[in-house]
């Protein structure tokens, strides 16, 4: 979502030259803790708030923090292209990134230890993939940890027995696994037909005034769900104007 936020900072500022916008990354887990901290104004995230980020909200503000829906993604799961798996089902995914199945053979793939490819623990990304794939298992304890997508998708390239996940907006050049017989297309993520889905909020302590709300109005109108577009991620609107 980095890439994303950057974008918007760009292009508002762009509008808006009296006012300045400057994303940082670190990851949904780091963003919220410096909005509940009060160091800065949004924050973007990729998963809801969990429980104890809106108690330490609570207690620190008096307030629930308020979530605006932005976006809509979709996790790709990434495999080398060498590799002659095209296809795998949820269970599938559960036993691979879980630890319950280490060689590609099971799957009718190459004879191959399958090496996984996991994002950090601070990335909203990790905590969705756990918790709506994994079900709240834990990740098996010899994954190899990237800091963001495109070094996921560089590590999958890399290496023939790897497997990675990460938005459907990255990779070109990986193989992005159907599951459960369908492919991570925007069609079938608008759709609500493929499986892992998810949205993209920005939060804010409470309800946004001023120059705020009036970035925020500014990503849920055209202009900035164009962005959305453009980057690769779902627009809230299916088709804004201007997008083709």
């Amino acid at each position: 979502m980095r890439i994303l936020a950057l974008r918007w900072a760009e292009e508002y500022m762009l509008t808006q030259r009296d006012i300045s916008v400057y994303p940082e990354g670190g990851g949904s887990v780091q963003g919220i803790k410096s909005l509940i901290k009060g160091e800065i104004d949004i924050c973007t995230a990729s998963r809801p708030m969990l429980p104890s980020e809106v108690r330490q909200m609570a207690e620190q503000h008096n307030k629930l923090g308020i979530a605006h829906l932005v976006a809509k993604d979709a996790l790709s799961v990434y495999i080398n292209p060498a590799n002659p798996i095209r296809s795998l089902t949820l269970s599938d995914l559960e036993k691979i990134f879980t630890g319950k199945v280490k060689n590609w053979r099971n799957f009718g793939g190459p004879d191959l230890p399958i090496h996984v490819i996991n994002r950090s623990p601070n990335s909203g990304t990790f905590l969705y993939f756990r918790e709506h794939v994994l079900y709240d298992q834990p990740y098996r304890d010899d994954a190899i940890i990237k800091n963001s997508t495109q070094e996921i998708v560089n590590a999958v390239l890399a290496d023939t027995a790897a497997i990675g996940y990460g938005g459907i907006a990255y990779g070109e050049k990986v193989i992005h696994a159907k599951i459960n017989g369908i492919a991570p297309t925007m069609e079938n993520v608008n759709n609500d037909l493929y499986p892992i889905i998810r949205y993209l909020y920005l939060y804010t302590i409470d309800t946004p005034a001023g120059h705020i709300k009036e970035f925020i109005d500014w990503v849920l109108d055209v202009p900035g769900q164009a962005v959305v577009a453009r980057v690769g991620f779902i627009p809230l609107w299916t088709r804004p104007v201007g997008v083709k």
